[in-house]
């Protein structure tokens, strides 16, 4: 009994060591797909519940890319929990970040704030697989390798993806959308 209680504590450090790694960022990845902070922390739940029940029934050592496994089954998730529901959801006021009273800050995260709705806005008209290179290439750093481990393509077929989602990006943002942009 002894071999298994230490195993499960090996088996618990290394799924906490990973959940630390990459909880943000899946969380992240799933926020920017649902548009809501409830629905994106519930789906990154039980994206790692699931985790968890996988690492514990196959071991940790047949999963060779965590990272990779999880962005696939938070894809997963994402496209279960849209299924039979609206596409769109407006954002809530619980949405919008509360500010500090004073005047200039205030303006400077209202202008921040009004700036990432754009590039976000901008970002959800391109189709999927765009949005999710961009969200994993430019926001999280992802080496093309694993993004092209993620997606099951070859790197270079990522490398001409992430081309064709920034040209797409470029040739639907308007060319005067940022509030703090100098003339």
């Amino acid at each position: 009994m002894k071999p298994d209680k230490k195993m499960d504590k090996k088996l618990a450090y290394r799924f906490s060591k990973i959940y630390n790694t990459y909880s943000e960022q899946i969380y992240r990845f799933i926020y920017i797909k649902v548009d809501t902070r409830e629905t994106a922390e519930d789906l990154t739940s039980e994206v790692f519940v699931r985790f968890w029940k996988t690492f514990q029934k196959n071991g940790h050592d047949r999963i060779e890319n965590p990272k990779a496994f999880l962005y696939r089954m938070a894809k997963n998730s994402i496209v279960d929990f849209y299924r039979g529901r609206p596409i769109l959801r407006p954002l809530s006021d619980q949405d919008i970040p509360e500010t500090a009273d004073k005047t200039q800050e205030l303006e400077k995260r209202e202008m921040a704030l009004s700036d990432q709705e754009q590039i976000m806005a901008v970002i959800r008209t391109l189709k999927d697989e765009y949005q999710d290179v961009i969200l994993w290439y430019y926001i999280d750093q992802m080496p093309v390798g694993e993004i092209a481990e993620i997606l099951e393509k070859s790197e270079n077929a990522v490398r001409v993806t992430i081309f064709r989602a920034m040209e797409e990006l470029r040739k639907n943002f308007p060319k005067d959308s940022f509030s703090n942009q100098k003339v």
